[in-house]
């Protein structure tokens, strides 16, 4: 069977953030990953678009969804795949970003995914190498392919974007994927709240993302949301903790089933990953059909196959 597709190609040599891209530029990329995603679903998920490309996958942070879900588009698109982790490149030995992505462009990438703990290194590489840059995380600034897979993700099963009322729960002062979201949701005509603990929340956050904020107890909150999306608490990033403990965090702002009762009988309930089982959401609502935990996990390979597809130009496919 054949797929082809005719979308045009994205006009960014880069994928840097949603701050960036048109609400044109976001309706292509999800559009795209209809088809992306149909190749997915194939018994051989294979098409030969970016044959003779190279991608060059930099991670100085750990991931586990992020991560594979670029390698596996990168393959199911027939490009050449090359994975570093800091470990195991000369970054370990004092090199220098900058020196180590001059290395690499050196040996002719066309596109160059990095996820990186300090903000703006994307960028900043952007303005240094040739390769394509594709931003798949950078310390508390942006996650544009995870904003872009869970817009994919709700437009799927509720049809829309625009007006649609997204409730974004947890930590919100250390989550690139909460500020990706509210751009991306704001600009396409969605309303957007953020919850959580007083402390999780920075300041001037409503004027800077457009969104309003809430706290309290989520039970509060719940019934005025189409889309509950929750946030694990990223202790890694905080400097000291800012909540008393996971039990006291998961009876005032975890999800569980008495909770998600409050809500809309279609609300559905969203989470990025990793979970933490008991403390932002129970287990019994990460497993149940209101759940779409799994359908993001999908649809990110989707979605960053027709990213890598749109900044490649491939004008069509064929497979």
């Amino acid at each position: 069977m054949g797929t082809t597709l005719s979308h045009p190609v994205l006009r960014h040599k880069h994928l840097l953030g949603i701050a960036d891209l048109s609400r044109e530029d976001i309706a292509t990329i999800l559009d795209a990953a209809d088809g992306m995603r149909e190749i997915s679903r194939r018994r051989i998920k294979k098409v030969p678009t970016l044959r003779g490309l190279t991608v060059v996958n930099y991670f100085a942070e750990p991931s586990t969804r992020t991560r594979i879900s670029f390698e596996l588009a990168e393959k199911r698109l027939s490009a050449d795949s090359v994975n570093i982790s800091v470990a195991g490149s000369s970054a370990s030995k004092g090199e220098t970003l900058l020196d180590t992505m001059r290395n690499i462009q050196a040996m002719k990438p066309d596109v160059i995914v990095v996820r990186h703990g300090s903000s703006g290194v994307p960028h900043l590489l952007a303005r240094h190498v040739e390769a394509s840059i594709i931003n798949a995380g950078d310390g508390t600034h942006e996650h544009p392919t995870q904003a872009l897979l869970d817009a994919y993700t709700i437009r799927d099963v509720k049809g829309k974007l625009e007006g649609l009322k997204v409730l974004i729960c947890g930590d919100i002062a250390h989550s690139r994927v909460a500020r990706s979201n509210a751009l991306l949701l704001t600009k396409v005509g969605a309303k957007v709240t953020f919850f959580g603990p007083r402390t999780m929340l920075p300041p001037q956050v409503e004027k800077a993302f457009d969104v309003r904020v809430a706290t309290g107890r989520l039970a509060d909150a719940v019934g005025w949301a189409d889309v509950i999306m929750m946030l694990r608490i990223q202790r890694e990033r905080q400097g000291a903790s800012l909540y008393p403990s996971d039990r006291e965090y998961a009876e005032v702002f975890g999800l569980t089933a008495k909770v998600l009762a409050r809500a809309k009988k279609d609300a559905i309930v969203m989470h990025p990953g990793p979970v933490n089982r008991g403390v932002e959401i129970s287990p019994e609502v990460a497993d149940s059909e209101r759940s779409l935990i799994l359908d993001q996990v999908e649809n990110g390979v989707a979605v960053r196959m027709a990213v890598l597809y749109l900044l490649c130009g491939a004008p069509a496919m064929e497979g």
